[in-house]
């Protein structure tokens, strides 16, 4: 099993969620999120004054997946988050040793 996590633009979330349904993706965990990368954040004029903004919005995507539908799944991200700005966002993948269904008991694969 694989964790994809994936860090986009909040007005992709929608596509990118559209994109991993057309895949087959059974589940996955949205959190907000708050950060930068490269882009360093950015000004604001608010009332007069001018205000650094060092953390944009984000949305994080977690996604626990068998081995075989990695590359579907961050093909999907990839291609409906892209924007081609900066600020698109990052994939992580990274190998999960075991899942437990708390409901049932049931491990591995059968859990997720």
């Amino acid at each position: 099993m694989k964790k994809i996590e994936a860090i986009i633009k909040p007005f992709k979330l929608d596509e990118v969620k559209d994109a991993l349904n057309q895949i087959g993706l059974k589940g996955i965990t949205v959190l907000e999120a708050k950060g930068f990368g490269r882009q360093k954040g950015h000004t604001e004029l608010y009332r007069g004054a001018e205000y650094v903004v060092d953390f944009l919005p984000k949305v994080k995507l977690e996604l626990i997946i068998e081995d075989e539908m990695v590359e579907k799944a961050v093909e999907a991200i990839r291609s409906s988050a892209h924007t081609g700005r900066i600020g698109d966002g990052k994939i992580f993948v990274s190998s999960i040793d075991d899942a437990i269904r708390i409901r049932t008991g049931e491990r591995g694969d059968a859990a997720v």
